[in-house]
This record gives structure tokens, C-alpha cells and sequence, in this order.
């Protein structure tokens, strides 16, 4: 790779993010002879605690670790891409010329285009076990992740489309599935649950707050508060699915761009173009509705190409 020099006086493009999105912006920028810096923490995105993914296409099987390597060597392999690692982006502003990109390391780019791909996390029960046991049985995205957890005793916390969507998901795989929700409301499709609750290999436990993640080595169990008795109980599991929400880490844009009610980054879907001229986003971070490796790369290729055609605009 040949290394740019810090102090460009202007980018082409800065590449906010290093997941799937960010590392396959990189790549297509460099094709496009596009002056780029990606400006991320680490490689990899959310899939990095991930023992095993089995949906990256060409790839039949592959560790977290290992894919955000492969996306940082295949970044570092191009001309024209200046890569800042360890830095976190405090701040975006619009300026006349383009934009500002300043890491909380005081570092500052100057860009006529931005790229956010910043992704999501996960909403999290924020109880005992969840961290030591997160890719250890307990995951955030059963569509990614349901077939690792072929003939085992699985829960889903979380009753609303999402949660009802794991079930779906799981129930090719799983001896048996636990939906655990904290109300006596199930927020998702009615419809959909109704299917599902009739489901021999479904149970559903209603008012239990999950209080708690067992394990050794693997997760083996988890505890929850039955709300009505007060009673605590314990359920012995293989795997547990966290579905209660994302939260899409838009705020650096949130007074420049448009965004929905979750906080999505609004875009055309034909260019991933944001409300305001100069700025894209791919990934979990905007409206898409799927949010999947695969579709995050595509979609962040996608901008690039809309990106090259607004540079050369510009000319």
C-alpha cells in the first residue's frame, strides 16, 4: 500500500467505520482512484465476537478475528487509501468547501465527501453473563447466526418482530425455542406469533425479566424473575438470542442529516445518498431493512459508485 500523507490538504472521501461496509468502500474507492482516508477503531464491525460465521459469501466458515483481518489486509493491499486506526470521529461538519472529520485524538481531515458506516449495537439486557458469554451462546442476530445452534435448547428474549423473527429463524435448527418476554404484551405481528405459539417446539413465558446468564466455559442456563410471583427461576439452555432493539450510531450526523424514528440514517436506495449533498451511508446505520454483512458491503459499493459520479461532478 502507499501510505498518503497525513496532512492531505483535501480527501476525496473519508470512510467513517471498518466493518464489512467500510472495508468494501475502501477497496472500490481505490479502484476508483478516489483519495480516501478510513478513519475506524478496528476492523471487523459487530460479526468480530463471532466464533463461526457461515453466511459470508465464498466463505463457508470463518471466525470473527479472522474476517476482520481479511478486510483490514485486503484495505491496507490498495494505493491511495490513507487507514487511521484506533481513532474514534467525535465530530462532522459541513464547511464551504466539503466537510471537517475530527477523531477524538484531535486529528482533523478535510473531505469533499463523506461516507458513514458506522453500523449499530445491539441493545443489551445489561445483566451477569451477558458480556462473558456474548459469541459463547449468546448472540444478537439469529438470521446470522441460527444455524450454530442445530438440536439445542434456545431462548429469545424479546417479543417484539424481531423477536418473533428469530423464532422463525431458529426453529429449522433448534430442538426447542423459549420466548421470554418481560410484559404480558407481545409487541410483534399478531398473526405471526399466533403461528408460532401453537408451535410444539415453542414455549412462551410471559412478565420473566431475564436476570441473568449461566455458564462455564459456554453459556449453559439462564435465570429470570417471574414479575408476578417474584419467584426466580432457572432455565437450562444452549443458546440465548438477544432481540430487544439496535441502536444506529448516527449521532455524529444527527443535526446534518435526515434521519427516522429510530434513528436511521435516511437514504435513496438507488445511491445511499443521505438529505444532504456530500453525504452516504451504507449499513446498519441507515434505513436499510435487512441488516446483514453481505448487504452492507453491497450497499456501501453501491455509494462509492454514486459517490465517483458526484466527484467527477464536481470537476
Amino acid at each position: 500500500m502507499r501510505t498518503l500523507a497525513f496532512k492531505n490538504p483535501m480527501y476525496d472521501l473519508v470512510i467513517i467505520g471498518g466493518g464489512p461496509a467500510g472495508a468494501a468502500a475502501a477497496v472500490y474507492a481505490a479502484r476508483k482512484k478516489i483519495t480516501t482516508a478510513l478513519i475506524t477503531e478496528t476492523f471487523g464491525g459487530q460479526s468480530i465476537v463471532s466464533l463461526d460465521i457461515q453466511n459470508w459469501i465464498g466463505t463457508p466458515s470463518i471466525s470473527g478475528i479472522a474476517l476482520a483481518e481479511q478486510f483490514e489486509n485486503h484495505v491496507r493491499a490498495q494505493e491511495d487509501i490513507h487507514v487511521e486506526t484506533g481513532e474514534w470521529v467525535s465530530d462532522v461538519k459541513k464547511t464551504d468547501n466539503g466537510f471537517t472529520v475530527k477523531t477524538k485524538g484531535d486529528k482533523i481531515f478535510e473531505t469533499k465527501a463523506v461516507l458513514l458506516v458506522t453500523g449499530s449495537h445491539h441493545r443489551k439486557l445489561n445483566i451477569p453473563g451477558e458480556k462473558e458469554f456474548d459469541g459463547k451462546g449468546v448472540a444478537y442476530c439469529a438470521t446470522c447466526d441460527a444455524p450454530l445452534f442445530k438440536d439445542k435448547d434456545v431462548a429469545v428474549v424479546g417479543a417484539g418482530n424481531a423477536g418473533l423473527e428469530a423464532i422463525v429463524d431458529l426453529l429449522p435448527y433448534a430442538k426447542s425455542v423459549t420466548l421470554i418476554q418481560r410484559s404480558d404484551t407481545i409487541k410483534g405481528d399478531p398473526v405471526t406469533f399466533e403461528k408460532l405459539k401453537n408451535n410444539e417446539k415453542v414455549t412462551v413465558i410471559m412478565n420473566a425479566e431475564t436476570t441473568a446468564i449461566l455458564g462455564d466455559e459456554f453459556m449453559t442456563g439462564a435465570k429470570y424473575k417471574d414479575k408476578e410471583s417474584g419467584e426466580e427461576k432457572k432455565l437450562k439452555l444452549g443458546g440465548l438470542f438477544v432481540e430487544i432493539g439496535a441502536v444506529p450510531s448516527s449521532d455524529l450526523v444527527k443535526d446534518l442529516v435526515q434521519l427516522n424514528d429510530r434513528g436511521e440514517i435516511v437514504v435513496d436506495h438507488k445511491t445511499q445518498a443521505s438529505s444532504l449533498p456530500g453525504i452516504w451511508a451504507a449499513g446498519d446505520v441507515s434505513d436499510v431493512i435487512y441488516k446483514q454483512n453481505n448487504i452492507s458491503a453491497g450497499d456501501a459499493i453501491k455509494a462509492v459508485l454514486n459517490i465517483n459520479d458526484y466527484l467527477r461532478s464536481r470537476q
